[in-house]
């Protein structure tokens, strides 16, 4: 299958997830989503659409794509394939899809084992792609084991990175664990930028690896305009899985005598550490705002930074195809294999 045969594909699936609900397409759409959401009751349908709206807004564009690919050298000898094995990760909808584009695009075969939070979107996705060329099976597949590969992708936690170091490395891998996102603050922010790093925060509950769990802001800093912003978020109420996390977290706090604040849907707390539970947010003061930009950038947990003098409030759920997890860049990874 030619480049341009992938990029057709792929510009053809992001028709099929932004089709409007008048289309055949939607009704099996929303039919694969709810099926998701009674596995996993974290993917609601409102999150698996957004980032299949993501998906196709940010990497399923055809100027997009076909610049991207154009960037590197992509063999087109099939004869020159690798089988890449890739440990996807489940924490939001469809979180590998990235991985599995990069491969595809590059002309190799994707062995994907998938999370057992998010076994159902991507499988279907693969399905869709098959009906609009029947070779897709050359390029990707699904298993329970990933063995005889030639390169791998796991991502994962601080835990299983050292397994996968175990059992991949001695492979060419890219291998990725525990990361977070944070904001930095100025203290003079809109209603308008506020509503934006709110999004940032609690999309998807606050469980992907680009969503804000910390933010650092000045001496002096008014809580209360933040706290009004993230009511935006009071239905998350109503999941009781998130009601749960928010519930045992606030009562650890009330039990241990902690300074807290909460607006009912989520409880700031001051906290070094840049990864917070689910329901929490940290919180710490810097002296200069330069140098928490600095202290941000050399953290190794760090995926992305808002604010100013980073990523634009509001974008940190919506990366685009360059934007790589780790800052590792996949594609050069895959062409030079």
């Amino acid at each position: 299958m030619k480049l341009q045969e992938r990029i057709e594909i792929l510009i053809k699936l992001g028709e099929y997830l932004s089709a409007s609900a008048d289309t055949a397409y939607y009704n099996e759409w929303n039919s694969i989503v709810q099926q998701a959401s009674r596995l996993n009751p974290w993917f609601t349908p409102e999150n698996t659409q957004q980032a299949a709206n993501a998906i196709f807004r940010q990497f399923l564009q055809k100027d997009l794509l076909e610049e991207w690919a154009n960037s590197y050298r992509i063999k087109k000898d099939h004869t020159s394939a690798k089988r890449v094995g890739i440990v996807m990760a489940g924490n939001i909808p469809m979180v590998g899809f990235h991985d599995l584009l990069c491969t595809f695009i590059s002309g190799h075969q994707a062995i994907c084992k998938l999370s057992s939070k998010d076994n159902v979107l991507l499988p279907h996705l693969a399905t869709v792609m098959g009906r609009m060329n029947a070779n897709i099976q050359e390029h990707i597949c699904f298993a329970e084991r990933l063995s005889d590969c030639d390169a791998y992708i796991a991502t994962g936690s601080d835990n299983s990175a050292r397994y996968f170091n175990y059992y991949f490395g001695k492979y060419p891998s890219i291998i990725r664990k525990n990361r977070t996102s944070v904001a930095v603050l100025k203290g003079n922010e809109s209603k308008e930028t506020l509503d934006l790093l709110a999004d940032d925060i609690l999309s998807y509950f606050g469980l992907g690896c680009r969503n804000v769990t910390q933010i650092c802001v000045p001496h002096g800093y008014d809580f209360l305009p933040l706290l009004e912003a993230l009511k935006k978020y009071s239905h998350y109420f109503e999941h009781a899985k998130y009601k749960n996390n928010f519930d045992y977290q606030l009562t650890i706090y009330i039990m241990n005598n902690l300074f807290y604040m909460t607006n009912q849907s989520i409880v700031l707390i001051e906290n070094e550490q840049p990864f917070s539970p689910i329901g929490t947010l940290h919180y710490k003061y810097y002296e200069n705002e330069t140098s928490a930009y600095q202290e941000y950038r050399q953290h190794p947990a760090i995926q992305a930074i808002v604010g100013e003098n980073g990523l634009p409030f509001g974008k940190a759920q919506e990366p685009g195809l360059t934007d790589y997890a780790d800052g590792v860049d996949v594609m050069r990874f895959l062409t030079e294999l």
